[in-house]
């Protein structure tokens, strides 16, 4: 019998982790999420996302390249604006309140970049003790003026990915 991830077992299925980000993004973010997408495919995990453009949309053309499965929450209630790497996309009719659907999907949450409604999911995850990784974006300090406790900075998307706790090295 092959060993299981801790994430895995019956009924929880494959490692799901959401890549979350702002829907317009720099190239640089673009090339993260895009690489985050690819790695977390080749670990054979399903990569959750809204959906959309910008980070989103990277995350989820990465994985799909990669030969991964990419669910997007939508926020809308029909599948109109849904990019064309999601293998399914869900529409919600939830507006940003989806957020909130897609951390409670993930075993991690990956941050990359800066909005409001990626500050969102990544205050939503740490509400819900999903561990969050974060790549460049927003700094949250606590009251103190010192970095808030709990997410962990990677300098890029393999570091990233390594850093959710997840998995071991990638399959070949």
């Amino acid at each position: 019998m092959t060993a299981q991830h801790p994430a895995q077992g019956p009924g929880r299925g494959r490692v799901q982790v959401a890549v979350c980000g702002p829907g317009e993004c720099t190239e640089r973010e673009r090339g993260h999420a895009r690489e985050t997408g690819r790695l977390l495919a080749r670990h054979g995990a399903v990569v959750v996302c809204g959906g959309l453009g910008g980070v989103m949309a990277a995350a989820a053309a990465g994985a799909r390249a990669a030969g991964g499965t990419v669910v997007g929450v939508l926020p809308g209630t029909d599948r109109d604006a849904a990019g064309p790497d999601l293998t399914v996309a869900l529409p919600t009719g939830l507006g940003q309140a989806r957020n909130n659907v897609i951390v409670n999907a993930a075993d991690a949450v990956i941050v990359i970049g800066g909005s409001w409604g990626t500050l969102s999911e990544l205050a939503l995850a740490m509400r819900a003790a999903v561990p969050v990784v974060q790549i460049g974006g927003w700094r949250v300090l606590d009251h103190d003026g010192r970095p808030a406790p709990g997410i962990v900075h990677a300098a890029d998307a393999a570091e990233a990915v390594a850093a959710t706790g997840l998995f071991g090295p990638p399959a070949r």
